[in-house]
């Protein structure tokens, strides 16, 4: 079984075909796929789609640092009070984070909104899942204030330096992320992670974002883990199976995942 542990399924990028999408991911043994919020607005959608698949679909709660706008503060009261009133239903704070790629307009509220979330996380005993863009720095500066034991995640979609990697495994509760761009020969990723144990790594694909060579390009989906996995098998020198056995055990025990008492 592999876990998918960042898709975004439930955007407008699937209405047609939303449910066979899911399927095809499950049929190709990718039986876990965790769902990051994105803002209000994507709550419900988000949410419809983890009732349609209790056993495979795991929501999360937070809101994109890209949709940190003048309404943060409203918007952070309504992500607040969904994660807080539903706590059992949400398996971390996520995807939270800062993004300077788009934008940096508003640069000081992405970082309050990010320490605000890593607090409410802390507090509900949660992981949280890092978006980090453009902005490497600024996201080490806030973990290095408010890690410690009770702090753990995932830093997303990573494509940072060896040095930037081994900071984050060096936090001690943290694992990478790794999607599609490990397959972009121009990312250099390889090269970044080709030292971190495996056991520091958990798979994602980011869908229907970022899909990986051979289907770069294209809309992204949950069941082209397997390509990312595949790569990992040429990083690691490992069988593709050591790569399936060990990526789950990372995701189970970072998101406490309860599979397999749902299947």
């Amino acid at each position: 079984m592999f876990i998918d542990t960042h898709t975004h399924l439930f955007v407008d990028a699937f209405d047609r075909d939303r449910k066979e999408v899911v399927q095809r991911a499950i049929d190709h043994g990718v039986e876990a796929l965790l769902l990051p919020n994105i803002d209000v607005d994507t709550i419900d959608k988000m949410n419809e789609l983890a009732n349609d698949f209790p056993n495979n679909c795991f929501p999360m709660m937070g809101i994109h640092p890209c949709d940190v706008k003048e309404d943060w503060e409203n918007q952070l009261e309504i992500i607040k009070k969904e994660l807080f009133s539903y706590p059992e239903k949400y398996i971390a704070v996520g995807e939270i984070g800062i993004d300077l790629y788009w934008d940096k307009t508003h640069i000081e509220e992405q970082k309050e909104v990010f320490k605000r979330q890593i607090k409410w996380a802390k507090e509900l005993q949660k992981p949280i899942v890092i978006h980090a863009r453009d902005s490497f720095d600024e996201i080490f500066e806030i973990v290095d204030e408010l890690n410690d034991d009770q702090l753990t995640g995932v830093f997303h979609c990573f494509t940072g330096t060896k040095e930037q990697a081994e900071k984050i495994i060096n936090y001690g509760g943290f694992k990478i992320g790794i999607g599609g761009v490990i397959t972009y020969k121009k990312a250099k990723v390889d090269e970044a992670i080709r030292d971190i144990s495996l056991k520091h790594i958990v798979l994602e694909t980011d869908s229907p974002y970022l899909a990986p060579v051979p289907k770069r390009g294209k809309r992204n989906e949950s069941a082209y883990i397997l390509h990312i996995a595949e790569k990992l098998t040429d990083i690691y020198q490992v069988p593709l199976l050591e790569i399936e056995k060990q990526t789950t055990l990372n995701a189970i025990e970072l998101f406490n995942l309860k599979i397999n008492d749902k299947t």
